[in-house]
């Protein structure tokens, strides 16, 4: 049953992709709305004494582009995560361009869930975040869905 997806059922193996440079204004934002205040983020002198040897962005700015991906491009908007499984491989720094990627893995005919593999790399290649998300999708009011 297909007509459980608002914006059409995603197929396994499509891709989507968004990019987005990281700056000392993302780390400020989030500290703002998360309370984290770690020094690692935003006290260059601690910052490089630490072994990442300079200042490193949060975590959760680096996911945030995930978010990004599966609410404006695939699934699409309407959608949430039900679960996610994240690995942080390698530090974002202030001026990094990265990229999250999703890929549908599995996609369920009875209701509008999909499995994707999800990963965000730097400018330079490296894999910084990888793992899985379980999404939802629901029709939006005003959307065609």
């Amino acid at each position: 049953m297909s007509d459980v997806w608002p914006h059409g059922k995603p197929q396994v193996g499509e891709t989507a992709e968004l990019s987005r440079t990281i700056g000392p204004t993302d780390i400020r934002l989030f500290t703002q709305i998360s309370g984290d205040r770690n020094p690692l983020h935003y006290d260059v002198e601690a910052a490089e004494s630490s072994q990442f040897g300079e200042i490193v962005v949060q975590g959760g700015v680096t996911s945030a582009v995930l978010n990004a991906v599966v609410a404006e491009k695939l699934p699409g908007p309407g959608t949430v995560f039900l679960n996610v499984n994240w690995n942080f491989t390698a530090p974002v720094r202030p001026g990094d361009t990265i990229t999250g990627r999703v890929q549908v893995d599995e996609v369920r005919d009875d209701k509008p869930i999909t499995k994707l593999t999800t990963t965000v790399s730097r400018d330079d290649g490296t894999t910084v975040l990888e793992g899985t998300a379980v999404c939802f999708t629901m029709a939006m009011p005003g959307s065609n869905g």
